[in-house]
């Protein structure tokens, strides 16, 4: 038997291939949307009653996309039970678990997105557990390797706020703004503006559609986003640059919301031309994963806050 936390090279290499897939499944189901071709197949779980159906047209994207997705639930499926034998960090073993749990919860929705034609609540809980799943892979891939398993002595926290705290509530607004950005796509208000950076010629339009509050609640979401990375990445550059650990994904992190903030813009310019959509769909779940990542190692690599009981206010001490 191995020892506890063990660094196991095959078991990792397979962690990072599952969380890879799950990036190029994401991408896939962008394509989806993008192109159209979300109801492409009207039936579910066979396309036109059959296993493979002739691949042209929005067939193509659709059914290709539900051939990955269940490649992706059996690479799961494997990973999970490797997890439950080999690993002896049972809150480890329970993430294989989640993550076995969410991409059969996924294959549902997707099943209940056609069956019921696209309803807004659904897709956009679909893409949303869809970020959640890939999250959860990219966590195994984390934990499974060297760096985490090393178990680094923790260095104090300096400065206010925390990293550890900061990191964390980047991750949230992250998250949330990719629900809102869902909300966007599966509601088709992806051109409601159709102007950048101004709406409609000004810096806020005259009159506001539900549509247009969309688009405006999405703008508004990547502008706090790019203050929390960037808040999030010079925290790091300033208190923890000794730290390759945290700086690596800092850094990243600051380059793909660059990358981001471009796509966003070129998804007007070119009238939502199909790559730059798509590939904005994939970004925003890398700024998410590498946030991710950047807030577990910050919990890993730092020390919590201990309150300070070596001084007291004037007003206490009289």
């Amino acid at each position: 038997m191995s020892a506890p936390d063990a660094y196991r090279p095959a078991l990792h290499r397979y962690a990072l291939a599952v969380a890879a897939a799950t990036g190029a499944l994401l991408f896939i189901g962008g394509l989806v949307t993008s192109t159209g071709s979300a109801l492409a197949v009207p039936d579910w779980p066979l396309s036109f009653g059959k296993l493979f159906p002739r691949m042209t047209g929005g067939v193509l994207f659709e059914h290709g996309h539900r051939l990955v997705a269940a490649t992706v639930g059996l690479l799961t499926v494997v990973l999970a039970v490797w997890l439950w034998r080999a690993e002896s960090r049972r809150w480890v073993r329970w993430l294989g678990a989640a993550a076995l749990a969410a991409v059969v919860l996924q294959g549902v929705l997707g099943g209940i997105t056609v069956l019921l034609r696209l309803p807004v609540a659904v897709a956009v809980s679909h893409a949303g557990l869809a970020e959640i799943f890939f999250c959860l892979t990219v966590t195994i891939a984390l934990v499974t390797g060297p760096g985490w398993i090393a178990a680094p002595v923790p260095a104090a926290e300096r400065g206010r706020p925390s990293l550890r705290a900061l990191s964390a509530a980047t991750v949230v607004v992250v998250y949330c703004q990719i629900l809102a950005g869902a909300l966007v796509r599966h509601t088709g208000a992806g051109l409601a503006i159709p102007d950048f950076p101004l709406a409609f010629g000004r810096l806020w339009p005259s009159t506001v559609s539900t549509l247009v509050a969309y688009q405006l609640v999405h703008r508004a979401g990547a502008v706090l986003v790019a203050v929390m990375v960037l808040w999030t990445a010079g925290t790091v550059m300033r208190r923890h640059a000794d730290r390759p650990a945290l700086l690596r994904p800092a850094t990243v992190l600051v380059l793909l919301l660059a990358f981001q903030v471009y796509l966003g813009a070129t998804i007007i310019w070119t009238r939502r031309a199909v790559i730059p959509t798509t590939t904005h769909v994939l970004c925003g779940a890398l700024v998410l994963a590498t946030s991710l990542v950047l807030a577990l190692r910050a919990a890993r690599h730092l020390a919590p806050r201990s309150p300070d009981r070596t001084s007291a206010p004037a007003s206490a001490a009289a």
